[in-house]
């Protein structure tokens, strides 16, 4: 028996590898599917099924592809409804991998279609349970996602039955496999291990710890946030399907000249960069907003970015097509092209570039009591601002910085200074600030984390929030 876990740490995302006699099974496997067919030439194996545990909300599944390319069937649980042909499994149904046995547990909830997928070693004996979204490390899947008319008090409280009957009466020494991780957005407060045991979650995670059904409700929907607006057009997409990722390749990863860059520009297209912040806010340009690889890049880009417009990409040297696959992974297929040369290309022709100022605490520090129409812009998330803020600081959290009117309370006189926790967001926070017009604005290095140990600058937290 071989089991390997495949997580992709920016989406906080993990797929699952089983090999058994020469036959093997993926779960919930990425868009970009290379690695799980170089695991089966490795372990000499041929993919025999592929598992959904549910219509994945927070990235496009490589089911379709991967089914193409193995000839392996689709299996969703109960209740799965597909634009594409799929196995869909009745509850309790068995698959055989080698000496190995895959029992479907519908476990609705998360999601109706929602399943968890239980392996039965060569003994019989449960081994692992792969989870899904119906179960992660210290928390469970958010009941309000793509779910019809239900309303996510109906649906908790299937999860509350789904995860009665269906897991905790497994055995403590079975392993939890599930879909994420830390940070994901498909729960509220994520544990920091990809994987676990039933033992450990019955005496660690509240959602299974709770007294009463009313009482797992009230904590599984209470303090939920917004889910990024890229949920629903994901697990549509998921649902109904998509150009393979081949054909995407091919329309996307094309140089294009700086006349042909500019002309796509003037007829529309959104410019992304891609490249590390900090060289970005030493030249871009202009127009481009910044989602840089080395972040939660397709997250960013699912959260703030247009679906239904032309992009063309900015990138490093080299970074053209994994740029491509990321965005594909969230089901971003409108790349258009991008520029040959990149920005030094650019920048060497003598096009017009724009750059960010960046300024380090000790320099905020020295402005702030010298300057009346300073405002200081934090982007973090609210939670993150209430546990300590600069004081007077203004808490527009990137994730809304898409709503309409949400920069309306910004004037012309204001000098804004932006920061998050670490700088990365801030970045990406000035590049649409300046394509909203707004360039009074400088970048504060190293965010909060540098700003809290500043001389000079007072920290408040707000504690009527954290209380």
């Amino acid at each position: 028996m071989y089991i390997k876990q495949l997580y992709t740490g920016c989406l906080s995302e993990a797929a699952y590898f089983i090999e058994s006699e020469g036959e093997a099974a993926v779960i919930d496997p990425l868009r970009d599917i290379e690695a799980y067919l170089d695991l089966a030439r490795e372990k000499n194996a041929t993919i025999k099924y592929i598992f959904e545990t549910h219509f994945h909300a927070d990235f496009v599944s490589g089911h379709l592809d991967l089914a193409a390319a193995t000839k392996a069937p689709i299996v969703y649980g109960p209740d799965a409804k597909t634009g594409f042909p799929v196995v869909t499994a009745q509850d309790g149904q068995d698959f055989k991998v080698g000496k190995l046995t895959i029992r479907t547990l519908h476990t609705p909830g998360h999601t109706m279609e929602s399943t968890c997928y239980l392996l039965i070693d060569e003994q019989g004996a449960p081994h692992a349970v792969f989870t899904g979204d119906t179960l992660f490390v210290g928390d469970v899947g958010r009941p309000d996602l793509f779910s019809g008319n239900l309303s996510k008090e109906e649906l908790s409280g299937m999860l509350f039955e789904s995860l009665q009957s269906k897991i905790k009466t497994l055995p403590d020494n079975v392993v939890v496999y599930p879909a994420h991780g830390p940070g994901s957005a498909c729960g509220k407060n994520l544990g920091p291990n990809t994987f676990s045991t039933i033992g450990e979650e019955k005496k660690s995670n509240y959602a299974l710890l709770a007294d009463s059904k009313e009482d797992f409700i009230r904590q599984v929907t209470e303090g939920l946030s917004t889910p990024p607006q890229y949920f629903p057009i994901n697990a549509q997409i998921n649902k109904e399907g998509y150009d393979a990722m081949q054909t995407v390749m091919e329309r996307s990863l094309k140089p294009l000249s700086i006349a042909d860059f500019k002309a796509k520009v003037a007829e529309g297209a959104l410019v992304l960069d891609t490249r590390n912040a900090n060289t970005f806010t030493e030249g871009f340009v202009p127009g481009s907003i910044s989602i840089g690889l080395e972040g939660r890049f397709a997250e960013w880009a699912g959260s703030l970015l247009p679906f239904d417009r032309q992009m063309l990409l900015v990138t490093a040297p080299g970074q053209e097509e994994e740029t491509i696959v990321r965005l594909a992974r969230v089901g971003f297929d409108k790349v258009e092209g991008y520029l040959e040369g990149g920005f030094d290309g650019w920048k060497a022709a003598g096009e017009k570039i724009d750059l960010i100022i960046s300024v380090d605490p000790d320099e905020l520090a020295m402005d702030i009591p010298h300057d009346p129409n300073l405002v200081v812009v934090d982007v973090r998330k609210p939670a993150e601002f209430a546990s300590g803020h600069v004081s007077d600081a203004i808490n527009l959290s990137l994730g809304d910085m898409t709503d309409p009117g949400s920069m309306a309370t910004f004037d012309d006189h204001q000098n804004l200074y932006v920061h998050c926790q670490g700088g990365y967001r801030s970045v990406i926070a000035c590049s649409i600030l300046k394509q909203e017009g707004i360039h009074n604005i400088r970048n504060v290095n190293g965010g909060y984390g540098k700003i809290k140990d500043q001389e000079g600058i007072e920290i408040v937290q707000e504690k009527d929030v954290l209380n």
